[in-house]
């Protein structure tokens, strides 16, 4: 007979303690499909290097792999590990920026971006924060300070994978002004931001929000990795659908 004892979190620590593997798994968490060279200029190593790393992650569960002609594509092997690499952010420390390049690409994540199949980032959790103020999700005021929150587990639950419910007014308001029908007591997972310390709107919930805002032209890709742009129109309507200021995120 086999038993199982508890998880191993060592064999993680040793996938992740390489820092290009690290920045692979970075790189990864908009949800792309990624060739093998372009990962290696993510990672920082060269190309015959790149493959022992991603071998490493495919086999270690972190990452599932396409074959397409000579090529392979690379990509998360689900949302779970990008929640993951989301919550490792959040506590680990930034590395130093030393060049105009990095600053400028470090400020469009933070700003906004994509998180596996929704929008994180500051303009994320703004609109989360506006739909919780307006009682269309029915839970905690979105922050994750302890001593701010009941309950005996750490922020109250505010860790737990379902944080908030879409309430009747909430189903109503996303369908007629977003036009994405998303029905109402709908659960709704929560990521806490690792830029913002907050939460942002993820499950079906956030990718409904992303589909919708990119199907109107409100948000599209920005020049750096990852990162997503309001364009002037989408800012107007962002602004005016959630009575919101979006002063500080400059449109494209």
């Amino acid at each position: 007979m086999s038993s199982h004892g508890e998880a191993d979190l060592s064999v993680i620590g040793r996938l992740l303690a390489e820092p290009a593997r690290a920045r692979v798994l970075m790189a990864l968490t908009d949800g792309r499909w990624l060739p093998a060279s372009m990962l290696a200029l993510e990672a920082g190593v060269a190309n015959s290097t790149i493959s022992g790393h991603l071998t490493r992650l495919v086999d270690g569960g972190m990452l599932t792999v396409q074959r397409h002609g000579r090529y392979r594509y690379y990509r998360l092997a689900g949302p779970h590990i990008a929640e993951l690499v989301e919550v490792m952010a959040k506590i680990a420390p930034t590395l130093t920026i030393t060049s105009l390049r990095q600053g400028t690409r470090a400020h469009a994540i933070r700003r906004a971006r994509r998180c596996y199949d929704h929008m994180g980032g500051r303009i994320a959790v703004t609109i989360t924060g506006a739909l919780i103020r307006d009682g269309h999700l029915a839970g905690h005021d979105g922050s994750i300070d302890p001593d701010r929150m009941p309950g005996p587990r750490p922020a109250g639950g505010v860790l737990d994978p379902i944080a908030y419910t879409l309430t009747d007014t909430g189903a109503a308001f996303i369908t007629e002004r977003l036009e994405v029908a998303t029905p109402a007591h709908t659960a709704v997972r929560c990521c806490v931001d690792w830029t913002e310390h907050r939460h942002h709107a993820a499950g079906v919930l956030g990718r409904n929000l992303l589909t919708s805002f990119e199907e109107h032209g409100w948000i599209k890709p920005a020049t750096q990795p990852r990162a997503l742009t309001l364009t002037t129109n989408g800012r107007h309507q962002l602004e005016e659908t959630f009575q919101v200021d979006l002063e500080d995120h400059p449109a494209a």
